[in-house]
């Protein structure tokens, strides 16, 4: 019996010092709704690159909109992140600001916004094709630098976007396809998984 305790009382300390150390109220659901609006956008996407309904006068109105559709979905990912985060975070009695939230964005943004002024240079230099990789790349890097602040899932969902990235430049002309499979299949997989990995019960994270 008191063997028993004693390993109990340790696997209790184990797990109030990862949850001190790790930002563990992401939800899972908001990753699923991220997969969802990617694929609504690479949809959009392909309307707009390919012959449709869809007429643009010219090819600046063409990047336009893409851009706008990228921002679009960007957005709407962010604030269902930052609503169910929230929500699940009130739920658990988990503090929604504190240090460990802190590591996590920073080991995000960093990585992301990287990415995002070099997509910047791509799209002045006209370097295209190498957006979509680019895009998986970076964001990829940011998955797996703030892993270690959080689920662990999400490394490997950063390992599997990275991968997805790579392939994406060395199969250039399909960045659409891989960038719809990287931002939209990959994050309604991880998202279901991580859904019922941790949103529907008491799991061991």
């Amino acid at each position: 019996m008191d063997s028993n305790k004693y390993l109990d009382d340790i696997s209790e300390i184990k797990n109030m010092m990862s949850r001190s150390s790790r930002f563990i109220s992401l939800s899972g659901l908001s990753g699923i709704m991220a997969g969802v609006y990617a694929l609504i956008g690479a949809y959009l996407g392909y309307l707009i690159l390919y012959p449709s309904n869809w007429k643009f006068d010219t090819y600046e109105a063409i990047q336009e909109a893409l851009i706008a559709v990228a921002a679009g979905v960007a957005i709407l990912a962010v604030l269902t992140a930052a609503l169910l985060t929230f929500r699940k975070a009130k739920r658990s009695g988990e503090h929604i600001w504190d240090t460990s939230s802190k590591r996590l964005l920073a080991n995000f943004l960093i990585p992301l916004l990287t990415g995002g002024i070099f997509v910047l240079l791509l799209i002045r230099l006209e370097y295209w094709v190498m957006i979509a990789p680019s895009t998986l790349i970076f964001y990829g890097m940011a998955c797996l630098n703030a892993s270690k602040y959080t689920l662990r899932d999400v490394r490997y969902l950063g390992i599997t976007v990275i991968i997805l990235g790579l392939l994406s430049a060395y199969f250039a002309g399909y960045g659409l396809l891989f960038w719809a499979l990287g931002f939209g299949v990959c994050h309604i997989l991880y998202g279901t998984l991580m859904h019922f990995k941790y949103d529907t019960g008491d799991s061991n994270k």
